[in-house]
């Protein structure tokens, strides 16, 4: 996490230093900012971990806390690894859509300026994901790497550090997801909870980059 934290700064300063940010890097060259579209048009896919990723926006009216654009984060079907796809949420099955869909890790909202201030799960029908308990979600953290140099290398360095750097609260988000996702199902027992469009964002957590890196050192000096 500390090595995590290292690279996160350092791909952050790298862009600051080229007068660009983690924002512009990921719309760099797409013209106008549009909501919905995705960013890069096609995503980022790594051949070699299956990590994907895009960035883009909602808007203003459907925006449930405020949010300029997220990342969203997946694993491809083809990096899930074989335990996991069988799993199942208490007795709700375990894929809310297509089996050759992705499996969505986390979502970090970003500022303008290009700073991530919240992380966030979603429910099943918002990134049309395969859907996997959170025990198995929380396994494939480890494969997002995105080690490529499209759309920007700081930008695919930074997006990897971060699922690192916060593992633990990525946890407790999943954990949480799910807690909340079979609560709702035993409270609309009418409906297919994972496509249900009054449960959008199921767990969410404001971040602070300084505040982690700062209770990171305190750890190290502790130990």
């Amino acid at each position: 996490m500390a090595n995590a934290g290292v690279k996160a700064v350092g791909s952050i300063a790298d862009l600051h230093a080229r007068g660009s940010n983690l924002v512009i890097e990921v719309l760099r060259g797409s013209g106008d900012f549009i909501q919905w579209e995705h960013y890069p048009p096609d995503d980022v896919r790594d051949p070699q971990s299956h990590a994907q990723y895009y960035f883009h926006a909602h808007p203003p009216d459907e925006r449930d806390q405020p949010d300029y654009g997220h990342f969203h984060l997946f694993v491809g079907p083809q990096g899930v690894p074989a335990s996991g796809r069988h799993a199942k949420v208490g007795n709700l099955a375990a894929s809310a859509s297509d089996k050759d869909a992705p499996s969505h890790l986390i979502a970090i909202s970003m500022t303008p300026a290009g700073i991530p201030e919240r992380l966030f799960t979603t429910n099943g029908w918002v990134t049309g994901e395969t859907w996997y308990r959170a025990a198995d979600v929380i396994g494939m953290l480890d494969r997002f790497v995105i080690d490529l140099d499209h759309p920007s290398r700081p930008l695919n360095d930074w997006l990897t550090a971060m699922v690192v750097l916060f593992r633990p609260q990525i946890e407790e988000l999943l954990i949480e997801r799910d807690r909340v996702v079979l609560q709702w199902q035993a409270e609309h027992a009418d409906t297919d909870v994972f496509e249900d469009r009054r449960l959008e964002i199921v767990s969410s957590i404001l971040i602070s980059l300084h505040n982690q890196i700062e209770w990171l050192d305190s750890q190290l000096d502790a130990s």
